[in-house]
């Protein structure tokens, strides 16, 4: 009868278990979200199979080098190795939570010789269970679970910061690439005009000044050509990084800074929310302090614990065929708290002041990523203009340049004016080429701020 009872005891506490778990139900706040883009005007509307990026989210940009230095980040940076291992221990403490769902059974023997021949033998089973009566361990799991969601979406949102940070050097590099030829292609012009002033000088028609100030403006164009290794070698350097390699062990070819920027589609403000994972880390991250307000709730109500042992003690070597004496308990107990100078009134407190801390953490990060896509919307949109200012700008300076040399050469312009119009070309030059490179930049910084090809539903879900 007693043991009837007992399993009767513990199919209504699997009944009560099965109650609705203390504290609040997470339901998702609301974020400021405008309808459109302030500098949505332009751009390509994205819709449902359109070419939207998938993972691979510098492949627009039609770069074989930048593809293959890309696809090693997710492999060795060291940074997302130890996201990564975060994210295993934020799952391993979900089943952690979930043990304590069911019972602690543990098994214990002992044996014992003594003179003058006495032996004893013991063998014993037993199991304690605590029901989740209140739904203390089910909040406890759900916290776990939408921490360990976090965790995923972090790691997520670090490798795109990884792989954005390299493209970005990767651009910087090729920057660098682009001002060697272009200083290069300056050093050349230069030499050209310290041959018609040292010719003008020989034939008697200039003066020495002008030999040496070409020869001032062409030693300028050589230093500068040598200086640009210094942030292109450094680029290299820290690719390598992104890359879990030492410096040493990477070299990239030189080339040229691409012309090509890729026009991604941008959609509505209200899919950012499902594109960027910086949103679903700070989502889930509020969910499990929502559920962290239900533990702490837990704490007033009393546990109630179950226990129970089966076994025997005693000699089987005697004669007759005893097997021992069987030993057998169970027990209930209940631990109601009574008084603890207002700890779970403050414990209570705490975890919904830090749930409403997430909340405004949560609605922050989503108009920081709205600000980030106009940013980068009207950023690539005023590049490309001042690059087609630029470009005509350039075009004139060298008509410029053209003019002034064949006028010094027939001695009707000084050679100041030829200097002046060469160096306004080479800024011209410089300022155009520093619009490409912040418009590539740019557009890759667009690219990640639309998420980077990444969506919530690669999210994994652990906390059910």
């Amino acid at each position: 009868m007693t043991m009837r009872k007992l399993a009767l005891a513990g199919v209504s506490a699997l009944a009560l278990a099965g109650c609705a778990a203390v504290g609040p139900d997470y339901l998702k706040p609301a974020a400021v979200v405008a309808p459109a883009y302030k500098e949505f005007k332009g751009w390509k509307a994205a819709a449902p199979r359109d070419d939207a990026l998938k993972g691979a989210w510098w492949k627009p940009f039609h770069d074989p080098v930048l593809d293959r230095l890309e696809a090693e980040v997710a492999v060795s940076n060291q940074t997302l190795k130890a996201d990564e291992a975060n994210y295993r221990e934020a799952l391993a403490l979900v089943a952690q939570a979930r043990s304590s769902l069911f019972p602690t059974v543990n098994g214990d023997a002992s044996g014992t010789r003594s003179s003058p021949g006495s032996n004893t033998v013991a063998a014993e089973l037993s199991a304690s269970w605590t029901p989740d009566f209140w739904g203390k361990v089910r909040r406890q799991i759900e916290e776990q679970g939408a921490s360990a969601e976090a965790s995923a979406a972090t790691l997520a949102n670090a490798t795109l910061a990884e792989q954005s940070a390299l493209a970005v050097a990767y651009v910087t590099l090729r920057e660098a690439d682009s001002a060697k030829q272009l200083f290069d292609d300056t050093v050349k012009q230069y030499q050209r005009s310290l041959e018609i002033t040292q010719n003008q000088y020989t034939a008697g028609v200039a003066a020495k000044s002008d030999v040496i100030t070409a020869q001032a403006q062409l030693l300028s164009a050589q230093a500068s050509a040598v200086e640009t290794d210094v942030s292109r070698q450094q680029s290299e350097h820290a690719i390598a990084v992104l890359m879990g390699k030492p410096p040493a062990e990477l070299t990239i070819g030189r080339g040229t800074l691409s012309d090509a920027t890729p026009s991604p589609p941008v959609g509505v403000p209200s899919t950012l929310l499902e594109r960027r994972p910086d949103i679903a880390a700070a989502e889930r991250t509020m969910a499990s302090a929502n559920a962290a307000i239900g533990v702490a709730i837990s704490g007033y109500y009393p546990d109630i614990t179950l226990s129970g042992l089966f076994g025997y003690s005693g000699n089987p070597f005697l004669r007759g065929g005893s097997v021992g004496n069987p030993v057998w308990s169970y027990a209930l107990s209940l631990a109601q708290p009574i008084f603890n100078a207002g700890l779970t009134d403050a414990q209570v407190a705490a975890a919904r002041a830090t749930y409403d801390s997430q909340v405004a953490t949560y609605r922050q990060t989503v108009l920081s990523a709205f600000q980030q896509v106009e940013d980068y919307l009207v950023a690539v949109r005023v590049y490309g203009e001042t690059i087609k200012i630029q470009t005509q700008a350039v075009a004139a300076a060298r008509q410029a340049v053209d003019i002034a040399l064949n006028e010094y050469k027939a001695g009707t312009q000084s050679f100041t004016t030829v200097v002046t119009a060469e160096a306004t070309l080479l800024n011209d030059e410089q300022n155009l080429l520093s619009s490409r490179a912040s418009r590539l930049t740019a557009a890759v910084n667009l690219i990640v701020a639309l998420g980077g090809g990444w969506n919530d539903a690669k999210l994994p879900i652990v906390a059910e």
